[in-house]
């Protein structure tokens, strides 16, 4: 189903729509700061397994936390002092970071080494929804594995049958976020994309 949402200043009724969703088990496309993403409740292993399917996901491809503010990301990754200062800097924005994760994350979603990929974007429709569910989304780019993502719901929608709804904001972006390790002592940027990575880079 395809609700179209105002971008600015969602309103409730919709935001509480893809909660009920998520919620319910279903997997959601939702617009973000960079490209729509797929997402689903972090805590129900069943609809991760959805998420990878209707992507066509290999298990191995990682999946990233969507959270409303650093606060929830602090719950789900360590927080060293030199990392919650860049955070504060950069975030909400168009960065995807990979951080060291806490206990609290499902074993499900880890990444190697215990960690965690992670992001609050700048989006007030993404915000929202993590406030009103109460938790992280886990969430991919709405694409298929090396393509460019469509800017179009519609499109979304078409494209990724077994969706529980699609919250059209508008035109989306079609470059991704970037990816950084923040995981050893220099960050490494896993992939260069929306936002400024000049500062990652020695």
């Amino acid at each position: 189903m395809l609700l179209e949402i105002n971008p600015h200043h969602p309103e409730p009724r919709k935001i509480r729509a893809a909660v009920e969703a998520l919620e319910a088990g279903e997997v959601i496309a939702y617009p973000t700061d960079t490209v729509y993403g797929l997402g689903c409740d972090l805590m129900n292993k069943k609809a991760v397994d959805k998420l990878y399917k209707i992507k066509g996901m290999d298990k191995g491809q990682k999946l990233a936390f969507v959270c409303q503010d650093i606060s929830d990301m602090s719950r789900y990754a360590v927080m060293h002092d030199h990392v919650y200062r860049m955070m504060k800097e950069l975030l909400p924005g168009p960065y995807c970071f990979i951080l060291e994760s806490t206990k609290e994350v499902p074993k499900v979603v880890h990444w190697p080494r215990k960690t965690v990929g992670i992001r609050v974007p700048d989006h007030p429709v993404a915000l929202a929804i993590c406030r009103e569910l109460g938790r992280p989304i886990i969430s991919s780019t709405a694409a298929r594995h090396g393509s460019t993502p469509s800017p179009d719901a519609a499109e979304i929608d078409r494209d990724f049958p077994g969706l529980g709804l699609t919250l059209d904001a508008g035109a989306g972006g079609t470059v991704p976020t970037s990816i950084i390790d923040l995981t050893s002592t220099e960050p490494k940027v896993i992939r260069s994309g929306a936002g400024d990575i000049r500062q990652f880079q020695s």
